[in-house]
């Protein structure tokens, strides 16, 4: 099963292009620095913007130079079924782990149609499958229900929950019992997230805080008194890097801070645009209290 820090990996860009260097880079930092997976491909990776030539070469990357050290759960999802099988079928192939597949954004299916989309997913395809629920982008909401019957299929594992609705995490726990993965979307309710029976977060702050996450992820799972009053010490140094990391939109802040760590290049595609100077402040006081810079 997959948990810990899963980070949400950033796509770095040099010219306009695909900056395969600097991701290969990015991947050796992530491996020696204690992340437990890596997600390529997701929104965090600017999915929106890559064509599928660079997404699919990503998902390549990724899987060739974690050489099974680590997962790779790539991104595959997109708002049309036949896309997101297509994406979905090469992520198996190249070796990925498992594939994180976001509900359909646009289109606003109901919620036979969100069931009918991953399923059709799910029987062209042998992988594990993340749901990933985020209504704040996609603007629609999978219900629990409608999640309970998607586990009755073959090949869906669990969710990435970015609702931020803590009570989610109780109620899918109460349907589908501890075998149903939840790992968090959202940096900032991580703690309490695991301590309702979370297994993780898929993290944009792991992207420049690889170490301090991977261990507070390390700690909030565990159950005891001492674990936790450690992760709770963690989780306050954190929560001013989680914070400053969407006050502009994502990935902009982060991709930010991998430029102040000499990791790659804070260039962005259009629609995004980088951030403004008084949010680039408030990040570098974020970094410096995080005694990340």
């Amino acid at each position: 099963m997959l948990k810990g820090s899963i980070v949400a990996l950033i796509t770095p860009f040099k010219d306009a292009s695909l900056d395969e260097e600097n991701y290969i880079k990015l991947i050796d930092y992530h491996l020696k620095n204690g992340t437990n997976g890596i997600v390529p491909g997701g929104t965090t990776g600017e999915s929106p913007t890559l064509s599928h030539n660079e997404h699919k070469k990503i998902i390549e990357i990724s899987v060739k130079e974690c050489n099974s050290k680590i997962p790779v759960v790539a991104g595959t999802g997109s708002n049309s079924t036949d896309e997101a099988i297509e994406l979905s079928k090469f992520a198996e192939k190249a070796g990925s782990d498992a594939i994180l597949v976001v509900t359909p954004y646009y289109n606003k299916p109901t919620q036979e149609g969100l069931y009918q989309h991953y399923k059709s997913i799910n029987d062209k395809c042998g992988i594990p499958i993340i749901i990933y629920n985020i209504p704040g982008r996609s603007v629609i909401d999978m219900s629990v229900d409608t999640m309970a019957r998607l586990y009755e299929l073959k090949n869906i594992i669990g969710v990435k929950d970015a609702t931020g609705d803590l009570n989610r995490v109780d109620q899918t726990f109460k349907k589908m019992g501890k075998d149903f993965m939840q790992l968090t979307g959202n940096d900032d309710n991580a703690l309490e997230f695991n301590k309702r029976g979370g297994v993780g977060a898929i993290s944009v702050t792991a992207n420049i805080a690889p170490k301090l996450c991977s261990e507070f992820q390390k700690l909030s799972i565990m159950s005891d008194e001492k674990s936790i009053s450690e992760a709770k010490r963690l989780d306050k140094i954190l929560q001013p890097v989680h914070h400053s990391m969407f006050i502009e939109s994502n990935p902009s802040p982060v991709k930010y801070a991998a430029k102040l760590l000499d990791l790659c290049d804070d260039e962005v595609r259009l629609p995004l645009v980088k951030i403004t100077d008084p949010t680039k402040e408030i990040v570098k006081k974020a970094l410096l209290s995080a005694k990340l810079i």
